[in-house]
C-alpha cells in the first residue's frame, strides 16, 4: 500500500487517519475526504485507496470541545448578536458539525477560511448587490475550501464547484482555451445567479436551496413528492428520500457559517490574505504569456494566478477582446507593446491545412492529439465537416507529444544488422532522420 501513496497526499492520510482513529461517522468522514481532496487535486487516488483500507473500530466518543449546554449557550449568543439571515437550527446534527470542525477538522477549517478571507469582500458584495444573504459566502469553505483550482470526482470545477452544465446554463464559459469556473468572481456572480434562482423555486426556503446546490432541484423536488413533506429536515430524517450527501450538506454548511461568523469565538486564529493587486488590459490578439511575464517583469505562474481561468499558457486565439488581470501599473507597456507591432504574432501557431477527405478524428490521430483537444482549440463539434483547404490550429502540445512519440519510436526501432561501414551509416542516417508530419 505504500508504494501507492506519494508525498503529494501525505497531509490528507494524516487528517483521515486522525478521523478514523477518533470514530467519526461515515457520512462525516465523506464529506471531509471530499473537502480535502478538492483542494489537493486527488479525491479520486484518495477514495480509491480508502476503499481498500478498513476502519478500525472507533473508540469511546471523545468530549465536545465546550460542555454541550455551555456549547449550544454560545452559539445561540453568537446567533442574537450577529442576526442569522439564513436560519440555522442548532439541532444535534448542525452543533455535531460545529464541534467537528472545532476539534478534528480545526485546521482543516483554519486554512479555508484564511484562503477565503481574500475573497470574502468580493463575494459579499456580489451577494449584497443581488440581494441575497450574505451568509452564502461561506458555502465555498465546504465545498472547496476556497480553492479556485479544486476539483472533485465528478468533475465540479472552481471555489462553487460547478458542474460544467450548471455553469453553463448559468453565463460561465468553458472552453480548449479558458474555464471560467475556475474565476472566482466570474464564478460567484453565476453561483449568486444559481441559488437565487433555487430559492425563488422553493419559496424562499434557503434549507431546499442549498440542498438543491448539492443534488439538483429535480431531486429534492422529487423527494418532496414522495415524502409528501417540505421541510428538510423532516426529509433528510429518512434516508431513501435523498442521498446521503445531501442530507449531510445543508448541516455541515450551516455548522459553517455559524463559525464563520466568528472564528474567534470558536478558537481559530489566523492571518488574513490580502488578494493580489492587479489591473485589466484588454487584448486585441492572442499572446503567450512568456511575453506577457517579460514585458511585465514577472513570471509566467504570477500572470496565470491572477488569472486562473486560463487553461493554456496563451489567451484565447481568436479573442479580439480578451481581458487579461496583469500586475498593477504594466497595463500601458503592455499596451505600447501590441500598438509597436500591429502586425507580429506574439502566439507561435502551427496550423494544419485540412485535405479532401479529413475528418477531426483523423487528423486528430496524425498529429497524436486526442479528437476534443482539435475541436476546441478550433471552435468546432466533433461532428463538424471539414472543407478541404480549410486551416486548423494545431494544439501546442500536440507538436510537442508528436515530436515525443516519434522519437520512442525511433528508440524502439530494431537494430538493423551491420554489412559494411558504409551501409551502417547509410542505414542510420535514414532510420534517426525522420520526416514530420505535414503541416501544410
Amino acid at each position: 500500500m505504500a508504494g501507492l501513496l506519494s508525498r503529494r497526499f501525505a497531509g490528507v492520510f494524516a487528517l483521515i487517519a486522525l478521523l478514523a482513529l477518533f470514530g467519526v461517522t461515515p457520512d462525516v468522514r465523506a464529506q471531509a475526504i471530499d473537502g480535502l481532496a478538492a483542494i489537493d487535486g486527488s479525491r479520486d487516488a484518495v477514495v480509491d485507496v480508502l476503499a481498500q483500507q478498513p476502519l478500525p473500530p472507533p473508540p469511546p466518543a471523545a468530549p465536545d470541545v465546550l460542555p454541550s449546554k455551555a456549547f449550544e449557550g454560545g452559539i445561540v449568543g453568537d446567533l442574537q448578536v450577529t442576526g442569522p439571515s439564513i436560519p440555522i437550527p442548532l439541532n444535534q446534527r448542525v452543533l455535531d458539525y460545529v464541534s467537528l470542525f472545532q476539534g478534528r477538522l480545526h485546521e482543516f477549517m483554519e486554512d479555508g477560511m484564511r484562503r477565503g478571507s481574500k475573497y470574502l469582500p468580493m463575494i459579499q458584495g456580489v451577494l449584497r448587490a443581488e440581494g441575497l444573504p450574505l451568509d452564502l459566502a461561506y458555502v465555498p469553505l465546504v465545498e472547496s475550501a476556497f480553492n479556485p483550482n479544486a476539483l472533485s470526482r465528478a468533475r465540479a470545477k472552481g471555489v462553487w464547484q460547478f458542474m460544467k452544465g450548471t455553469a453553463l446554463e448559468n453565463g460561465l464559459k468553458s472552453d480548449w482555451y479558458i474555464d471560467e469556473r475556475s474565476d472566482p468572481e466570474k464564478a460567484t456572480k453565476a453561483a449568486a445567479n444559481y441559488l437565487k434562482t433555487l430559492a425563488d423555486f422553493f419559496d424562499g426556503d434557503w434549507h431546499l436551496a442549498l440542498a438543491s446546490y448539492n443534488s439538483g432541484p429535480g431531486r429534492v423536488q422529487q423527494a418532496i413528492r414522495r415524502g409528501g413533506r417540505s421541510d428538510f429536515w423532516q426529509l433528510s430524517a429518512k434516508p431513501r428520500l435523498l442521498p446521503r450527501e445531501t442530507r449531510d450538506y445543508v448541516p455541515m454548511i450551516l455548522a459553517a457559517i455559524v463559525i464563520a461568523r466568528n472564528p474567534a469565538q470558536y478558537g481559530f486564529a489566523f492571518e488574513k490574505e490580502d488578494l493580489r493587486p492587479f489591473e485589466t488590459v484588454s487584448l486585441p490578439r492572442p499572446v503567450d504569456l512568456h511575453h506577457i511575464a517579460t514585458w511585465t517583469g514577472t513570471t509566467v505562474d504570477e500572470i496565470q494566478a491572477l488569472n486562473p481561468e486560463l487553461r493554456r499558457k496563451t489567451t484565447p486565439i481568436g479573442d479580439t477582446q480578451y481581458s487579461l488581470k496583469v500586475p498593477p501599473g504594466t497595463s500601458l507597456e503592455i499596451s505600447r507593446r501590441m500598438d509597436e507591432s500591429p502586425d507580429a504574432e506574439f502566439v507561435s501557431m502551427t496550423w494544419y491545412t485540412v485535405k479532401s477527405g479529413d475528418t477531426i478524428a483523423g487528423i486528430a490521430k496524425k498529429l497524436r492529439v486526442t479528437r476534443a483537444d482539435l475541436s476546441e482549440a478550433n471552435s468546432l463539434n466533433l461532428s463538424s465537416r471539414l472543407a478541404a483547404g480549410q486551416k486548423l490550429i494545431v494544439p501546442p502540445e500536440a507538436t510537442a507529444s508528436a515530436r515525443a512519440a516519434e522519437q520512442r519510436s525511433a528508440s524502439k526501432a530494431p537494430a538493423r544488422k551491420k554489412k559494411t561501414v558504409s551501409s551502417t551509416r547509410s542505414t542510420a542516417s535514414k532510420s534517426t532522420v525522420k520526416k514530420k508530419p505535414s503541416a501544410d
